[in-house]
């Protein structure tokens, strides 16, 4: 399943890579159907990578990050949101004690599908799938932008 996901998002970003194009922002194009029925913009696409330290100074490995959120267009606006962190002897397998040593890999992911209601109001569905939690978690809300 957590493959799937991968390969899905992948898809959104990469499908306007592989068709024509219209306009341009950044590395990843924009494009819009002649019909004006779809489209894909994309708004923020980054990937980070990071060394990380505690408060003493202490190695807590290394992190891979990737945020992409693309708006779309399918007969109405919505976006599509995808952070994810992937983490290299980060956490504690015990954080009672330390001495038992780091997880090798552990990891968030959050997909998100955001639909605007008004200029400043929208409905926001997510799943989270991470290696600390034993199922996924589903939620539903409103996101104030300001």
């Amino acid at each position: 399943m957590r493959k799937l996901v991968m390969l899905v998002c992948i898809g959104v970003v990469a499908t306007p890579l592989l068709s024509g194009s219209s306009t341009r922002a950044g590395i990843i194009p924009s494009w819009e159907a002649s019909s004006g029925k779809f489209g894909f913009y994309p708004i923020s696409n980054e990937l980070s990578a990071y060394q990380n330290y505690d408060d003493a100074g202490k190695d807590r490995g290394r992190t891979l990050q990737i945020v992409s959120i693309n708006s779309l267009k399918l007969f109405t606006n919505f976006s599509f949101e995808f952070t994810a962190d992937y983490n290299w002897d980060f956490s504690y397998i015990e954080h009672s004690d330390p001495s038992l040593g780091k997880n090798n890999h552990d990891y968030y992911i959050e997909l998100s599908i955001v639909k605007p209601l008004t200029g400043a109001l929208s409905v926001n569905v997510q799943r989270i799938i991470a290696t600390f939690e034993a199922e996924s978690v589903n939620q539903v809300g409103l996101r104030l932008s300001f």
